[in-house]
């Protein structure tokens, strides 16, 4: 018997001692907590979603999840083919042109107006504390940070590993000028060595003037944070970018819920909208979108068109790489919906359709 314990005792102090490292971030300073917990969003000791959102739905028991990850598991979770790619320099655009370069996952970069800007990278080539699990697919790090120009601004939607990336946010640090989060985020990035005065810090429904002409707010999802086995102490957001010609949902993961149409009546209509689109089950429906609902969402935005993103790069749910561009496609025909789905690396511009041709097909 004391010898389990003495076993039980030590991995526990391993564990500890290991996410003591300064990946996992660091949980918001007092100066943050203030601000925190005066936020309306902030209640019983954690940050809350708009309505009631369980983790699992109410037929999911943990069972389901654990012979369904067993038995249930796409044989195509992961492509075995290297994914293609287009490379666009980022270094020689032109500063009038306005596009969109999609990184893969939830990943992009956008010129507009003169501005640049980088949402959620993640350049390391996985989305884990550890480098060996949740590795990208293939042929989709085609893109590294070293080659990102230097950027305006950085927008991170939530700290999860596949949207806040440690490794690609040090590399970055010196190229960012101003840097928009979700509240209490920013207490990872400044343990990480970045500028407090870069770092802008919203509750959802806040604003702020990032330069003349650009002006952001931050708006509501439904999901959670959390690097560690504490969840919900930072903040999880979207965006609502806009420019001097152009206005932009920058949209972080969400399961579908009352709030998108309510940013639609309040902001919209979009130029474009980005929405996650994979990753889903129905187990956790709540906090991650099925594929026809992100077409829904993007109705409910008033968004004159659409990305669908968070797909193509990582393995975290059990479908098919490709079923949710499949299934998302195939609603956005059906009701007529502008959509959007460049290759990785590929350059869209701005205001025009881009091309419609599904390169994914014939990939295994």
């Amino acid at each position: 018997m004391m010898v389990f314990i003495s076993a039980g005792v030590a991995f526990t102090i391993i564990i500890a001692l290991f996410m003591q490292q300064s990946q996992f971030g660091k949980k918001p300073n007092y100066w943050r907590s203030s601000r925190v917990l005066q936020s309306p969003n902030f209640r019983d000791s954690q940050f809350q979603n708009l309505n009631f959102t369980p983790v699992f739905a109410e037929d999911a028991s943990k069972m389901d999840m654990i012979r369904d990850g067993i038995f249930k598991i796409s044989k195509r979770k992961k492509p075995v083919s290297s994914l293609p790619s287009k490379m666009t320099n980022l270094l020689t655009l032109d500063p009038d042109e306005n596009i969109l370069v999609w990184f893969g996952h939830s990943s992009y970069f956008m010129q507009i107006d003169g501005k640049t800007i980088l949402v959620d990278p993640v350049f390391s080539g996985s989305a884990s504390p550890f480098s060996f699990m949740v590795k990208s697919f293939a042929g989709s790090d085609v893109y590294k940070a070293d080659e990102m120009p230097e950027i305006d601004y950085l927008f991170i939607t939530h700290d999860h590993w596949d949207h806040l990336d440690y490794k690609t946010v040090l590399k970055l640090k010196l190229k960012v000028g101003k840097i928009v989060t979700g509240l209490g985020t920013g207490s990872h990035l400044e343990h990480w060595g970045l500028d407090l005065q870069k770092i802008i810090e919203l509750d959802w429904t806040e604003s702020a003037l990032l330069d003349s002409g650009f002006k952001v707010t931050a708006t509501s999802g439904r999901h959670f944070t959390g690097r560690t086995f504490r969840r919900n102490q930072t903040l999880w957001v979207s965006f609502v970018l806009q420019t001097p010609t152009k206005k932009i949902f920058i949209g972080g993961d969400s399961g579908y819920d009352t709030h998108f149409a309510q940013i639609g009546n309040d902001y919209g209509p979009f130029d474009l909208a980005l929405l996650e689109c994979g990753q889903y089950n129905h187990s956790w429906k709540y906090i991650h979108m099925l594929p026809e609902e992100t077409v829904q969402a993007a109705i409910d935005l008033k968004a004159k068109m659409f990305m669908p993103v968070h797909w193509a790069k990582f393995a975290l749910s059990l479908h098919a790489w490709d079923e949710s561009i499949e299934r998302v496609t195939v609603e956005a025909r059906r009701l007529n919906i502008p959509i959007v789905h460049p290759m990785i690396g590929e350059s869209v511009k701005l205001g025009e359709f881009a091309p419609s041709y599904e390169w994914w097909k014939g990939i295994n």
